[in-house]
């Protein structure tokens, strides 16, 4: 399980081998990948430009964190879902006494976040949620957009809760709101492309939650279901992410790898307009592009439901 959202809340796709696999959905969203026909390193370079994107916020939860978990109270902290381990290495800024472990399932993702840490982060190759009970105790763990990727999220959010010592904290980042890059209307088709876009990727999301293994449904009350795995809720914050225009080169890059997914994953489903509009944005060489254009900007927003074990 690695924790980097399908759309930023919800952006991967799933394998269905008896083990939960999303990261190697990144790249062809719903369709399988099998692990050695990945590019490793390209995937690493995109989940950590993902990252990159949310540290201000990331940053920003983490304090929030700590300041609910007092301090020097936080001597163990667990990513779980941590791809290439820069939300760990974010963590391990924000709690420089801790011991920090990233968490996931991929050895290259892990090995990419051993390197860029300088080996501040610690990492932990486990299956979940098969694995759950090989993470140990902490005394806050982190899990970013990834419950979601597996059948049974309140079977998760319970095993993780009892991962915890007593006093410590369970941050699920889940929820927020999804990108906004362009006006509503910026010129190439009907104006509100965007929404329809995230109408569309809604449909696959909850058909990707459909085949999950053992999925379960679940009105996502998050702090009703923190409680419900035993935790006593302590407070949801949402931080803003917020990139205004003009882009960066490494956004912009960003923004045409997720609008080329976006492509492979939805071309079929949007509307002849709607197709060629997404086709003039991921043209690399038109002026139209998302790599070209003086109104992109990226906006979003995360939110941290927390909750405390008694």
């Amino acid at each position: 399980m690695s924790a980097h959202g399908y759309g930023q809340q919800h952006q991967h796709g799933q394998q269905q081998d008896g083990q939960h696999r999303h990261v190697q959905g990144h790249v062809q969203g719903h369709g399988h990948v099998p692990a050695a026909d990945l590019d490793w390193d390209a995937l690493a370079a995109h989940l950590e430009r993902e990252a990159d994107l949310r540290a201000g916020a990331v940053t920003a939860a983490g304090q929030w964190l700590s300041g609910l978990a007092g301090e020097g109270a936080v001597r163990r902290v667990l990513d779980v879902g941590a791809g290439p381990g820069v939300i760990a290495g974010l963590l391990a800024e924000v709690f420089p006494a801790a011991e920090v472990v990233a968490v996931d399932q991929s050895a290259a993702l892990l090995e990419r976040a051993r390197a860029r840490s300088g080996g501040r982060v610690g990492t932990q190759q486990a299956d979940l949620p098969e694995e759950f009970d090989k993470l140990g105790e902490a005394d806050l763990i982190w899990s970013g957009n990834a419950i979601h990727h597996l059948g049974d999220q309140q079977a998760a959010l319970t095993a993780l809760a009892g991962r915890l010592r007593p006093g410590g904290l369970l941050a699920v980042a889940e929820s927020g709101l999804p990108p906004r890059f362009l006006p509503r209307d910026f010129g190439l088709g009907r104006p509100g492309f965007q929404a329809r876009l995230d109408a569309a990727h809604e449909d696959g999301f909850a058909a990707m939650r459909a085949e999950l293994p053992g999925t379960t449904e679940e009105i996502e009350d998050w702090p009703a279901m923190l409680r419900r795995a035993g935790l006593v809720p302590s407070g949801t914050r949402t931080f803003l992410v917020d990139h205004p225009a003009p882009l960066a080169p490494s956004v912009r890059e960003y923004l045409h790898t997720q609008l080329v997914r976006r492509h492979d994953q939805l071309a079929e489903v949007l509307g002849p307009e709607d197709r060629a509009t997404l086709e003039a944005l991921i043209d690399r060489d038109g002026g139209t592009g998302i790599l070209r254009r003086g109104d992109a900007f990226y906006l979003s927003a995360m939110t941290v439901h927390s909750g405390r074990r008694g």
